[in-house]
């Protein structure tokens, strides 16, 4: 089956504030919908993953889809949140759960925490040279609005033999943002998808706050998503679900024939922008894995907008904190 042609075949693009989206996606086939995931759920050469906990994937799933065992970008990533490099990890993993070759693979979430597990799992796939990964738009949301039941059983596969064909171009290299920092970066665009608060160094989540310089683009990955009216409040709130009017309004100013690498703090945010922009047709997209992390607590990296982390602030509150709970113990003790 054509991976960007017959999934949204007659369907209309509707965001979740309910209004027709005007933009399209280049890509289609990358984001399912909840009828094009039940069409092809129960074929041999498609396994749908749950990226959520284990515990919320016991408590009800998609029917036939599996559980890695823990949240996608867990059992995806090391304990530093990176990609393993040595791709024998991922093929053991990936062979074991049932993914081929020739799999079809669609990842999907829960909330706005758990489309990120599944957008790590799509670009991971893409990086392992897989061409046939999609995410559920929308996830188990987007499911049960379709009218679909879920199912509590553990599902499981024939196992598969998986070998990785690594497209290397998918991941972003330090040293290729360097080049960008430094001005000798050419035509590349460089996406962060962190918080302005982050952007500008005012939330500093590494030794230095502030951003790579010569940045293209700042834009949230929370405002990038579609919004829907909140029941309670009435607000209009993000939801998770990747709509291409709010895509193309974040980065239609950017050129799709020209290398984009995006980034944030753990390289997980980022890899939804990296999903949208290959959705949007960008012919040269990675997502840069070590990201904010590594790049801002090292110190001869260039930095704009520099800001400390305060060590001291931060070693006084935890002075403070301890008081409190040895405080709270000698009370309980005298009770």
């Amino acid at each position: 089956m054509n991976r960007t042609g017959q999934f949204l075949t007659g369907l209309v693009l509707i965001s979740s504030a309910g209004a027709v989206s005007a933009a399209q996606w280049a890509n289609p086939g990358l984001l399912m919908t909840a009828d094009a995931v039940k069409q092809n759920l129960d074929k041999p050469d498609w396994v749908v993953v749950d990226c959520r906990d284990l515990k919320d994937y016991a408590k009800g799933h998609i029917p036939g889809a599996i559980s890695l065992g823990k949240r996608c970008k867990k059992a995806l990533r090391d304990s530093t949140a990176r990609v393993f490099r040595n791709t024998g990890k991922y093929e053991k993993l990936l062979g074991a759960v049932g993914i081929g070759n020739d799999t079809h693979v669609v990842f999907y979430g829960g909330n706005l925490g758990t489309l990120l597990d599944a957008t790590v799992g799509f670009w991971l796939m893409e990086y392992l040279g897989h061409d046939k990964a999609h995410v559920l738009n929308g996830g188990v949301d987007a499911w049960r609005k379709a009218g679909n039941r879920l199912d509590s059983k553990l599902a499981k596969k024939e196992p598969k033999t998986f070998k990785a064909n690594v497209v290397a171009s998918r991941y972003g290299e330090t040293d290729e943002v360097i080049k960008v920092a430094t001005g000798e970066g050419g035509d590349r665009q460089l996406v962060d998808s962190r918080t302005k608060n982050e952007f500008v160094g005012k939330d500093i989540r590494a030794i230095r706050g502030g951003h790579v310089p010569n940045v293209t683009l700042n834009v949230s990955h929370i405002d990038t998503l579609a919004q829907e009216k909140d029941a309670k409040s009435g607000k209009m709130v993000p939801v998770a679900y990747l709509d291409p009017d709010a895509a193309e309004k974040a980065f239609g100013s950017l050129d799709k024939n020209k290398r984009t690498l995006t980034y944030c703090q753990t390289g997980t945010r980022s890899t939804m922008t990296y999903l949208q922009l290959r959705a949007m047709g960008f012919k040269d997209v990675a997502n840069w894995d070590e990201s904010w992390r590594v790049y801002g607590s090292q110190l001869d990296y260039p930095v704009d907008g520099e800001q400390w982390f305060n060590f001291a602030s931060l070693n006084k509150k935890i002075k403070n904190l301890e008081k409190k709970v040895s405080s709270l113990e000698k009370a309980g003790a005298k009770k």
